[in-house]
């Protein structure tokens, strides 16, 4: 009976994570083909990624792979003491196994590792962290609810996009706003997110509001933004293969609707497996999966905007991209898989508002404290415009673009402090807040963070900066895209989104 691997701070699941991570990104090598070629399973990480245990023995094996195709220079940094692990795992510290090759010296190998996608690993701890302690959903819901004013909904909803539901509280704030404002007009409600842990938080948002505007539906998809407008995958196999499931909600008060939804969780489970791109390294679904939640009691009143599978036509009238993609994706990217469909799918008269970062603030400044050549915001709110244009082509006549003076487009977030907390001497909560909400708008991976943190340099650079600004804010900028009136429809239809599965591929 062999051992399981123990869940130490030396030898934990995510530092070994870490380690098949950086090896794939320095040998440019699939993390399923690693799987396959160290220990005959192809799905290893995402076993890992779910909490799967994993064996000493099987340890040891991908211990020995790494080392056995890894120069003796160590070229992408194994975890503090995994290298002398892996040379003792390894029969034979010189041999080379057959799989991956060591990077070769020549000018085209080198160019094409400058090209492999950017991929930052999302840090549950560290998004948690953020989110708590800087106000920047609050600002955007804020922002969004904004572009309420030039809303003008049509029978028989007034329909609303949310590309990246995350926990649910800038939508929720979005939909009190929009009962304020429009208490009586039913609610045609799309999330889009790829996490399960997010859907479980969104869904705890909720009840309060069928509770407040019983005329509510509300869907949750983990489709690709080239899919999720219209609640329908790009390719037939997948459109075979969808989940979809109707949550009619009973009873009259916010209480008995939570447990209605937290009794879903099995259906959450099953319809949010995700796997990694071995293209992007971003998440895609395992499964398309659909929840359209509705109060039982509205049904009736609500029969024409329940949405059946296959016949959602998108026109929404707001749709909220709130940091939708990767900062250091290129403009290109951003607006094939991103802007363009989501565009495509706004109604006449319909905007979308897009909220990306934009640096140039002491948290930036803290950063290049750190690492003086970081520029991760180098594609600002004219450049997407400028693309998005392109790739519309003749349809960009359709569409007004608003990229806004700086003085409007910038959306300022602070980190939450106390009066007193910034004193001559910051408490290292407050510090490893800070240094926390920096590192993790500027998306720097965790491999590269273990250096500075062991150095301990970036807590005197943390409390200078706080100390210089009285505190740490970030920048957001944001931009509006919106839809003229008498615009002719050109978003696909049910019967043609099977044509866009190049997309797909986020």
């Amino acid at each position: 009976m062999q051992t399981q691997m123990p869940r130490g701070p030396q030898e934990s699941i995510r530092e070994l994570l870490n380690d098949i991570e950086q090896f794939c990104r320095s040998y440019d090598m699939a993390e399923t083909t690693f799987g396959r070629q160290a220990v005959n399973d192809g799905k290893l990480c995402q076993r890992l990624r779910t909490g799967k245990g994993i064996t000493l023995n099987t340890v040891q094996k991908i211990h020995a792979f790494i080392h056995q195709n890894t120069t003796a220079a160590n070229p992408f940094n194994l975890s503090p003491g995994l290298e002398a692990k892996s040379q003792k795992a390894s029969p034979n510290s010189n041999g080379r196994s057959g799989g991956a090759q060591p990077p070769s010296s020549s000018a085209k190998e080198t160019d094409q590792s400058k090209q492999r996608p950017f991929r930052f690993y999302d840090n549950r701890q560290k998004y948690l962290g953020f989110v708590n302690t800087c106000d920047e959903k609050w600002k955007v819901a804020e922002r969004a609810a904004h572009e309420l004013s030039h809303v003008q909904p049509v029978p028989p909803a007034l329909r609303l996009f949310d590309a990246g539901v995350g926990d649910g509280s800038v939508l929720s704030y979005l939909l009190r706003a929009t009962h304020q404002k429009f208490p009586t007009i039913p609610f045609f409600v799309v999330g889009k997110e790829i996490s399960l842990e997010d859907v479980r938080l969104c869904l705890d948002n909720l009840p309060d509001r069928f509770a407040e505007h019983p005329a509510s539906v509300i869907c949750i998809t983990n489709l690709f933004y080239s899919e999720a407008p219209w609640l329908m995958p790009g390719n037939m196999a997948a459109a075979a293969a969808l989940n979809w499931h109707e949550i009619p909600l009973q009873g009259s008060s916010a209480q008995e609707y939570g447990e209605q939804l937290r009794a879903i969780d099995d259906i959450l489970v099953d319809g949010w497996e995700v796997k990694v791109s071995e293209k992007t390294g971003n998440p895609r679904y395992v499964r398309p999966s659909v929840l359209v939640i509705f109060r039982e009691d509205n049904r009736f009143l609500l029969d024409s905007v329940i949405p059946r599978r296959g016949q959602v036509s998108g026109d929404y009238d707001l749709i909220l991209a709130a940091q939708p993609w990767r900062a250091r994706m290129s403009a290109q990217f951003k607006t094939e898989k991103v802007l363009a469909p989501l565009v495509r799918s706004l109604g006449p008269g319909g905007r979308l508002l897009a909220v990306q970062p934009a640096g140039k603030d002491p948290g930036m400044e803290l950063v290049n404290t750190i690492w003086p050549d970081e520029n991760p915001f180098q594609v600002n709110r004219h450049d997407l415009l400028k693309a998005l244009k392109d790739k519309l082509g003749r349809a960009a006549a359709n569409y007004n673009f608003n990229a806004g003076s700086d003085n409007k487009s910038i959306l300022r977030y602070e980190m939450k402090t106390l009066p007193n907390e910034i004193a001559d001497s910051i408490g290292t909560s407050t510090l490893f807040a800070a240094w926390n909400a920096s590192t993790y708008v500027a998306q720097i991976e965790d491999d590269r963070l273990q250096p500075a943190v062991a150095s301990g340099a970036y807590l005197e650079a943390t409390q200078n900066v706080l100390h210089k600004h009285n505190g740490l804010w970030f920048n957001d900028e944001t931009f509006v895209v919106s839809r003229r009136r008498n615009s002719l429809s050109h978003g696909p239809s049910s019967s043609s989104v099977s044509n866009n599965a190049h997309l797909n591929e986020e």
